[in-house]
């Protein structure tokens, strides 16, 4: 979770087209993660029937990246990570439906509580304002973000996490790497070291690190495990950006994260 909390950061920070970055950033890590299952002798084979599965997943992760950085563009790190955070909820709401699994009651508060949240976070709802759209950006994203990992539940037990998590690179770097020769990339080179890292830390390690923790927890217990990382990303936020959250955004924040820990000790007991 602190490796991908530096997303925010880095996704606020990065001068480049936010297609650009999350292109680059898929190519590169795909790259890392293509010498690290040979260096482990990592099988890249995945059976015909679950490839559409997977690609699928793909997709999903870079509709997700996409728009959570411009949920970061149109405002800050503070609230493009707590809106994205409705996912664990998001999460749980899809679970039934798509696994199966039993819905309970308590899910509806949660979902209450997010919705309370969301208002502290934008309490003029006016799409003229730009944190409008950022909190729409944001909350789309943490759907996509949270139907992607339910995908992708139904897989990890047949293939290592770095597997699933390079063909969905793949699919990104396929769809989106065209951008870097139709936009404007003419400060790419000095962009190097904090995509390098984005690629790094973030993607090739922080979210392969989260997909073999979906071996151990249901999704929507790794989902609130998670939910320390807007903590994470509004500290490096303050530190290296100087953005200081407003308190609005702090109880809208508060909100949501508390609908994670309740769920959290419900799914302890």
């Amino acid at each position: 979770m602190l490796l991908i909390s530096t997303s925010g950061a880095l996704g606020k920070y990065i001068d480049l087209p936010v297609f650009v970055t999350i292109g680059c950033r898929a190519l590169l890590a795909g790259v890392l993660l293509w010498m690290f299952c040979k260096w482990k002798k990592i099988s890249l084979k995945i059976a015909p029937s679950d490839r559409w599965t997977i690609y699928m997943g793909g997709v999903l992760m870079g509709v997700h990246w996409v728009t959570y950085f411009y949920a970061l563009r149109l405002s800050n790190v503070a609230i493009g990570m707590i809106s994205l955070f409705t996912y664990p909820v998001i999460t749980s709401f899809l679970e039934p439906i798509l696994l199966k699994t039993k819905f309970q009651i308590m899910h509806l508060f949660l979902g209450i509580l997010v919705l309370i949240g969301i208002y502290c976070l934008v309490p003029d709802f006016s799409f003229d304002n730009t944190y409008t759209k950022a909190v729409g950006f944001g909350v789309f994203s943490a759907f996509c973000y949270a139907l992607r990992n339910l995908i992708m539940k139904t897989k990890v037990t047949r293939y290592h996490g770095s597997v699933l998590m390079w063909y969905q690179l793949v699919v990104i770097s396929i769809v989106l790497f065209p951008s870097v020769l139709i936009m404007d990339t003419d400060n790419l080179t000095t962009q190097w070291p904090w995509i390098v890292m984005l690629a790094l830390l973030t993607t090739a390690i922080g979210h392969t690190l989260f997909l073999f923790s979906l071996k151990r927890f249901s999704t929507t217990t790794a989902s609130i495990i998670s939910s320390i990382q807007p903590v994470y990303g509004i500290l490096i936020g303050i530190v290296f950006l100087g953005e200081i959250p407003m308190l609005t955004t702090i109880i809208g924040g508060v909100c949501i994260l508390t609908s994670v820990v309740i769920e959290s000790i419900r799914t302890y007991k």
